[in-house]
């Protein structure tokens, strides 16, 4: 028997926040009766579970690690009909991207249709490292760098400390490569760091996830995360 949010969250319709909330709304119905105790348990084999009155698929928990290339939206459906990131994972499972990178950003990006899942590694509490590579324009220097380590202030608040890499510079170019790592999900906010220390992004690629990289894959590819990956996220989540 599990919380009936549990199972809600875990079908990968929605958090386990927002679960608790349709549940109280009373949109949700057990065995063709409404639910709106939070404390209901439910047998996950045998009980029907439905929101808004479409039943909740009963499916086996998928991870997946994708390599998106540029120009593909992070999200399941695009009302203006572009690529998503939903279409280059064939699977039966209804998978949704945890988090998500720009249209304009490439890299390493996780979808899973466990709801819970994906609420335990957005968490703003919860601190997993993501490294991103940017081409930016210009040459920042050390001092710049370091003010990025320090944090800076955004239009949404001041960012943690970040971890910083001069990779290389092109001064014929004018541009050079330098590694970021951060574990906040604010919006843009990797392009908004550089933009404020005077060095804009001309590329962007997310390199590494907590453990996660993206050995053994090309833009567009994606594989399956192996057990012992999905405990690791969770253990890595919640220390």
């Amino acid at each position: 028997m599990e919380r009936l949010q549990k199972v809600i969250a875990q079908a990968g319709i929605t958090s386990r926040r927002k679960a608790e909330t349709l549940i109280e709304e009373g949109r949700v119905r057990v065995n063709g009766k409404t639910v709106t105790e939070l404390g209901t348990k439910v047998d996950v084999h045998t009980d029907d579970v439905e929101v808004d009155g479409v039943p909740i698929s009963k499916e086996e928990p998928v991870y997946y690690l994708l390599y998106k290339p540029q120009g593909i939206i992070s999200s399941v459906e695009d009302h203006l009909g572009r690529k998503v990131v939903t279409d280059l994972i064939e699977t039966e499972s209804r998978i949704f991207p945890i988090g998500r990178l720009d249209s304009d950003t490439s890299g390493l990006l996780l979808l899973t249709n466990d709801g819970e899942f994906a609420n335990l590694l957005m968490h703003p509490k919860y601190r997993i490292h993501k490294t991103y590579i940017a081409k930016v324009q210009g040459i920042p220097s050390r001092q710049k760098l370091k003010q990025l380590e320090k944090g800076i202030h955004l239009e949404d608040g001041k960012t943690a400390p970040a971890r910083t890499k001069f990779i290389k510079g092109n001064n014929q170019k004018g541009t050079a490569i330098v590694e970021l790592t951060i574990h906040e999900g604010k919006n843009r906010q990797v392009r908004r760091m550089l933009e404020a220390i005077g060095h804009p992004v001309d590329k962007l690629k997310r390199e590494q996830y907590g453990f996660l990289t993206l050995k053994g894959l090309n833009a567009g590819e994606y594989r399956e995360l192996k057990p012992h990956e999905v405990k690791k996220l969770r253990e890595l989540a919640v220390t």
